[in-house]
């Protein structure tokens, strides 16, 4: 029987792509922190800017967790999700033409913070079937150099990864584009065909708990990676 002979790349690959991920990671995880931070400082401007005000509109930062933070504002929620694993661009992308990619292919590697869009009747009523949606991603890699991929007013500044750098003012920005957007963003009428017939059941449920989906665009899909930044 053959031996086989061990390889002297095998376990020092290994400690090194999961070392360079790990900081990626951290990167990301510091990133979302900053992000965090904007976010409690944004609510503390806003409280002080209108607690005397007769009229109460919300703006309320609420940390969730190391991954997840929310903002709710007039009739909307922002939820701030990161996620817990490293990706890389897929070889079509733009980023991957770039020359800041060709002289160093690593700096492909980010983590993503994702940026979701609901109706806060949705969770003050519970309607679990109500629709939200991605309305910006920001990639970042380890050199915190970032990307954002987005919905209009979210993703039309934010796309040149070579220059752009994670700092404070950036965060701000990108946050003040995601609400504006978002104020932007009007729910729309159901189609008429999607609710002209309705159970009994429904019927007897209180309105709030009625097996109907609501959304902003009902009737539309956002198409994700694949749509056009307009």
């Amino acid at each position: 029987m053959m031996d086989v002979l061990p390889n002297d790349d095998l376990f020092p690959g290994l400690r090194k792509k999961a070392a360079f991920k790990q900081d990626v990671y951290n990167t990301t995880l510091e990133t979302f922190r900053l992000f965090k931070s904007v976010l409690t400082e944004m609510a503390e401007e806003y409280r002080q800017k209108y607690k005397s005000e007769t009229i109460q509109i919300p703006f309320e930062y609420r940390d969730k967790g190391e991954f997840e933070a929310e903002l709710r504002f007039g009739g909307d929620v922002l939820i701030f999700t990161m996620h817990t694993n490293i990706f890389e661009f897929s070889r079509n992308h733009e980023v991957m033409k770039t020359s800041y990619i060709h002289e160093s292919p690593d700096r492909s590697y980010c983590g993503i913070i994702m940026i979701f869009n609901f109706l806060a009747d949705s969770f003050k009523y519970n309607r679990m079937n109500d629709l939200g949606y991605m309305i910006g991603r920001i990639f970042v890699n380890k050199e915190s150099h970032y990307f954002v991929e987005g919905k209009r007013e979210v993703g039309q500044l934010y796309n040149n990864f070579q220059s752009s750098v994670i700092t404070r003012e950036t965060v701000r920005l990108i946050l003040e584009s995601a609400i504006r957007y978002t104020c932007n963003f009007d729910l729309l009428t159901p189609p008429y065909e999607a609710l002209k017939m309705i159970t009994v059941a429904d019927i007897q449920n209180t309105l709030d708990n009625m097996n109907i989906t609501t959304g902003k665009r009902l009737g539309f899909r956002f198409q994700g990676d694949h749509e056009e930044i307009s």
